[in-house]
């Protein structure tokens, strides 16, 4: 038995769509047993998403509903809130009651009935045989009638303000009873039954460093449950030996120094007034307390924890609580209920390396301290992370993108997204080898696409060496997080899905790769017109409806939430190239004509003559074709020209189609703002 799916319904940031976290199924008990295996997720549900998406909601929410059933306004999706309440002011005839409701998913093990008795209330005939059955939770308003009739007041005083009327909503919702409500899937209700009877959950928080003795106070903890244990009955031995100590403590205090002060305070104010006690208070809790010192050693040296650097010690937090959460199980047992270890945020203060070994080995950490201790626990690892370097870990360590959801937030709603093989490859001729080739292309940078407030993706070195400087002086795009990758040419067409998925605002820069014949090739001809002209540019292609021709072809392409340029008309000609349309907009520029003669001296003073610079533009293409081979270089020397360059007027200027596609990007990033 284990958690599969939890929907979130008006909670904090979720509203009613897209709501839907799905976690990675646990192995079966009597699998493991019969393989001698430890009972652990094989691999760990991920939740991704940048800062205040709701990755930490889902977590409280899960938390709320196992332990603490409390319910106050600002649980509330006030969007949700908001729409309700302009509900009541446009009618005073029917009121929709504010609730939140919860379904979580129970992945059933057929292997394994015994773990499902406090299930059999929620289950129907046609539920015998099906792997999931669905648990409806609800916060409802307990006395229907109180609540309307509050409203009803609130709408009768006409308040003005809306902000007002809004505050005095929520207090109505903060003196309302609400009540906790189960349900089955045909909306039975299902008396006696609380989800803390089914499953914990053990939530390990980010940054829970306390002070520099934290991890003494933390082993301590564990050192004292274990020594309670180890004691048994010899503990009231142990107790009788430290109420003897106190007393002889105090009896020496007293003979030594309680006799003495109270006679120098007897020279002030009688003794008969005031008086003192010195005496031992030594206790068992104390004792523990005390016990343990924390050091680390580094090159034989034992080091004092407050030296431990920050990232380290948030590592071995994170292992001292499984430690004890692992403590806490009773030996050679199996806990029948669904346990959830949450670990939120493990990236705090870890170097990058670090977190891609953690999400790798946590698996291996949590297997050993259970095999250690000889203990079974049906357990599921939850991390919710803001880090690109675990998520890329979590890919390669697991070879897929299963057991991913990323939480993005979308017209002021946390919006799902579970990623999975299947939605990210759809079924073709290539899905296995597209797959291989995102994993691995991944790995380098990639991931970072998941926390972008918007993405670029480019087609050569060039574009990729120099965007960034034009997007960090540009005023309505420099305080945007905008990642800017390398994808070679149709490879982009693989990353279409897993971008639609993101819902990301992407920017598709590619080049109209206008097919030339030989004799045009050999002869650097200018194209001049594109009547008849075909494009080998799939990513052109596939994005519009297959059509290969250009004199047809709009301005930009645009597919759902990804916006594809490519180059247009500049000065007569049309060029084929990032490199051919940067020359041809900036034909007369000193400096890229210094970059052009530094790197190509001889074709510079072949094509220039008599410093006629608008040779430049009768001569793009075969620029296009002289720097084929020192892309790299062009880019190069241009950033190093950009940035020593003071003088803004001598800056050259972005293709016309880039800088289109850059006003595109920044109308969706302030549109996204807004809302």
């Amino acid at each position: 038995m284990y958690l599969k799916s939890l929907k979130i319904i008006n909670f904090r940031k979720f509203g009613s769509e897209n709501n839907t976290v799905e976690f990675v199924d646990a192995q079966s008990y009597q699998e493991q047993k019969n393989s001698k295996e430890i009972n652990i997720a094989p691999t760990t549900t991920l939740i991704v998403g940048k800062n205040n998406c709701g990755k930490t909601t889902i977590i409280q929410a899960l938390d709320k509903l196992i332990n603490d059933n409390s319910l106050k306004s600002n649980d509330f999706n006030f969007s949700y809130i908001k729409k309700l309440l302009n509900s009541y002011q446009a009618s005073t005839e029917k009121f929709d009651l504010p609730f939140i409701e919860f379904i979580v998913g129970i992945g059933i093990d057929k292997n394994n009935t015994d773990l499902i008795t406090n299930l059999i209330p929620f289950m129907t005939l046609e539920d015998i045989n099906k792997s999931k059955l669905d648990i409806f939770i609800r916060y409802e308003v307990e006395d229907a009638e109180i609540f309307i009739n509050n409203i009803k007041q609130l709408l009768q005083k006409k308040y003005r303000d809306e902000n007002l009327i809004f505050n005095k909503f929520l207090e109505i919702i903060d003196i309302s009873n609400f009540k906790l409500n189960y349900y089955n899937k045909n909306g039975e209700s299902i008396k006696q039954f609380k989800l803390k009877d089914l499953m914990e959950l053990k939530s390990i928080k980010a940054n829970n460093i306390e002070g520099e003795n934290c991890l003494s106070k933390a082993f301590s903890k564990i050192i004292e449950y274990r020594y309670n244990i180890l004691l048994g009955g010899d503990k009231e031995k142990l107790e009788s030996k430290i109420i003897d100590i106190n007393s002889d403590l105090t009896k020496k205090f007293n003979s030594h120094h309680t006799k003495y002060i109270n006679d120098s305070l007897g020279q002030v104010v009688s003794n008969d007034k005031l008086k003192v006690l010195l005496s031992a208070d030594l206790t068992f809790q104390r004792l523990m307390n005390s016990l343990v010192k924390y050091k680390y050693v580094e090159e034989n040296l034992y080091i004092p924890e407050n030296q431990f650097g920050l990232g380290y010690t948030n590592l071995m937090m994170i292992i001292a609580d499984l430690i004890d959460y692992m403590e806490k199980y009773p030996e050679n047992s199996f806990n029948s209920k669904v346990n959830l270890i949450s670990i939120e945020e493990p990236e705090t203060f870890m170097h990058p390396q670090m977190q891609e070994l953690f999400i790798k080995n946590i698996n291996n950490a949590i297997a050993t301290l259970l095999e250690s201790k000889h203990k079974n626990i049906n357990s599921q690892l939850i991390i919710t992370t803001h880090s690109s370097h675990i998520l890329n870990s979590k890919i390669h360590s697991g070879n897929t993108f299963n057991n991913i959801n990323y939480i993005t937030i979308e017209k002021n709603y946390a919006n799902v997204v579970n990623l999975n093989d299947e939605k990210i490859t759809p079924k073709s001729d290539t899905k296995e080898n597209d797959l291989k080739f995102l994993k691995k292309h991944i790995k380098y940078k990639v991931s970072e696409l998941f926390f972008s407030d918007a993405i670029i993706l480019v087609e050569g070195v060039t574009e990729y060496t120099l965007l960034p400087y034009y997007i960090d002086k540009n005023d309505k795009l420099n305080k945007y997080y905008i990642s800017v990758f390398n994808i070679d040419g149709a490879h982009g067409l693989v990353y279409r899905e897993l971008i639609k998925l993101l819902k990301v605002p992407t920017l598709i820069i590619t080049d109209c790769d206008i097919k030339r014949f030989d004799d045009e090739k050999e002869k650097f001809a200018q194209i001049s017109s594109l009547k008849d002209r075909i494009t080998t540019n799939q990513t052109i292609i596939k994005n519009n409806n297959d059509n290969s021709k250009l004199d047809v072809l709009p301005e930009y392409i645009e597919y759902q939430n990804m916006y594809i340029i490519y180059q247009g008309k500049i000065n007569r000609y049309y060029a084929t190239s990032f490199e051919e349309a940067f020359i041809l907009t900036n034909y007369n520029n000193i400096l890229l004509n210094n970059v052009l003669k530094k790197i190509k001296p001889n074709i510079y003073k072949e094509i220039i003559v008599g410093n006629n610079f608008s040779n430049n533009k009768k001569n793009s293409y075969k620029w296009q074709c002289k720097l084929s081979n020192d892309k790299s270089n062009f880019a190069n020397e241009l950033l190093y020209a950009l940035i020593i360059e003071e003088n803004k007027a001598e800056i050259p200027l972005l293709p016309k189609y880039i800088v289109t596609g850059l006003e595109i990007l920044a109308k969706k990033l302030k549109g996204d703002e807004s809302k």
